[in-house]
């Protein structure tokens, strides 16, 4: 009898590890092959050889980019060279990446920039800034910009409980912004135990010096956030479940569910075109060659442009699309004035005239 039991116990462990195995290859998009989108005026950013994980533009089209991301199980072509910022131009007639000198008393060694946002005060100071794993730890690093040298100051790191394992953030204030973290867990073997059973224990805070707080919870993992134009509605992609979900922010900052736009791709970073509304983002087709890289099976690129994302019926154009030979993992898209980057997790990025 004992053994029997022990027997029926290891096939019914087997069969919930296979379902788990099988739900994960599903979240993963394991199986799924794009066909090309090719647009014609792109050309390869000289300078970024290591990633772009981010990049945001302001509103005069000088666009930051965040270079360099060492993160648990993806690949990196420089692991031990620092991160960097990256400005463009996008006014100019050649546009070129330009790394950003930062302040003295900045640990740079350690420095491993994620996600990024800038915020534009009344007086016209700009402020960036940047999710940071220093030592496989989450901070925010707050940095002011000056335009006569293009270099960075830095003002303070921000720490803090809820802040766990962030991924990334935009800014609503000065000194405060709204932050996803990608998993509940910052040990990396209990981030893919995490990912494997399929919790939905990612969530949203809310950052201020006077005020911390979860806003938003339930998610396989929380990745790219960013505003409306209008600063009424917050976005979300959730990177797991394929979706972008839509936030109505209220006076007290909290955040209610408003809609969920589903995808067939496993949707990163946010960038929201100001003239419009439209959502361009950077998304992963297949996730499994992103985790398991091979460089005979690259990571392939996809951007998705979102249109009208509070109507009863969106529009989703699949703006760009390649399979690893030109850019590998896209995680990013943001436009000023018809033109496109498009940023990459460990990869290059790339320069588009529309």
């Amino acid at each position: 009898m004992g053994k029997l039991l022990g027997v029926a116990l290891v096939g019914i462990a087997a069969a919930l590890a296979v379902q788990r195995l099988l739900a994960l290859r599903n979240r993963l998009n394991a199986s799924r092959e794009i066909a090309p989108v090719t647009l014609p005026n792109c050309r390869l950013i000289k300078g970024i050889e290591s990633g772009s994980e981010d990049i945001d533009i302001l509103p005069n089209g000088l666009a930051f980019i965040s270079s360099g991301l060492k993160y648990p199980g993806i690949k990196s072509f420089a692991p031990d060279k620092p991160g960097e910022i990256f400005l463009m131009d996008l006014n100019e007639d050649n546009p070129r990446a330009v790394e950003m000198r930062i302040s003295r008393g900045f640990d740079l060694a350690s420095f491993n920039p994620h996600g990024i946002s800038t915020y534009v005060d009344k007086d016209d100071t700009v402020y960036l800034f940047v999710v940071n794993h220093p030592h496989q730890k989450s901070t925010v690093e707050l940095f002011k910009y000056v335009e006569d040298d293009n270099s960075l100051v830095h003002l303070k790191t921000i720490q803090h409980d809820l802040l766990t394992s962030v991924n990334d953030v935009v800014a609503v204030g000065p000194d405060s912004f709204y932050a996803t973290n990608d998993h509940y867990f910052s040990d990396f073997i209990l981030m893919f135990l995490e990912m494997f059973l399929g919790l939905t224990w990612s969530n949203v805070v809310y950052y201020s010096p006077k005020e911390v707080k979860e806003v938003a919870a339930g998610f396989y993992s929380a990745n790219g956030i960013n505003i409306s134009p209008d600063r009424k509605f917050i976005y979300i992609a959730d990177i797991f479940d394929h979706n972008v979900h839509v936030m109505e922010k209220h006076a007290n900052w909290n955040l209610t569910h408003v809609k969920k736009l589903q995808l067939d791709t496993l949707v990163d970073n946010l960038s929201v075109e100001p003239s419009t509304g439209d959502i361009w983002t950077g998304c992963h087709p297949n996730g499994m060659k992103l985790l398991y890289y091979d460089p005979e099976n690259l990571p392939a690129s996809e951007v998705l442009r979102i249109q009208n994302i509070l109507s009863e019926e969106p529009v989703v154009t699949r703006v760009y699309a390649d399979n690893g030979s030109v850019l590998q993992g896209s995680s990013v898209a943001s436009i000023y004035e018809g033109k496109l980057l498009i940023g990459t997790v460990f990869h290059r990025a790339l320069y588009c005239e529309l």
